[in-house]
């Protein structure tokens, strides 16, 4: 299994950004897969997850803001970020599961201008 994210950039505040994973080895459709971010000098968070069956989730400052989604065709993953603040700027990463084991895209850094 391989995750290879892109997709970040250079945004100002109130900007928008689509993050996108695209999965090789399994399918999107079968795996829980999740987006997770670092900051420097902070540890690694949960930003967004979708379950194998398609049940998303997000912790609460993230609600409304961002959205993850799945395209089973294109074996995707997504996240839309909307109403970008300085506070997001991070390095994202698409994760999974695969047989028990973790694996994790490359990263792609998304920096939020004030």
């Amino acid at each position: 299994v391989q995750l290879q994210a892109s997709g970040g950039g250079l945004v100002q505040a109130g900007g928008s950004l689509r993050l996108s994973c695209v999965l090789s080895g399994s399918s999107v459709s079968t795996l829980g897969m999740n987006w997770w971010r670092q900051a420097p000098g902070k540890q690694r968070e949960l930003v967004a997850l979708i379950s194998s069956g398609g049940v998303t989730n997000y912790p609460d400052s993230m609600k409304g803001r961002f959205t993850i989604s799945r395209d089973n065709v294109k074996n995707t993953l997504a996240l839309q970020m909307h109403s970008l603040k300085p506070e997001d700027t991070a390095i994202y990463y698409c994760q999974t599961y695969y047989q028990g084991t973790a694996f994790w895209g490359q990263g792609t850094q998304v920096t939020v201008s004030s």
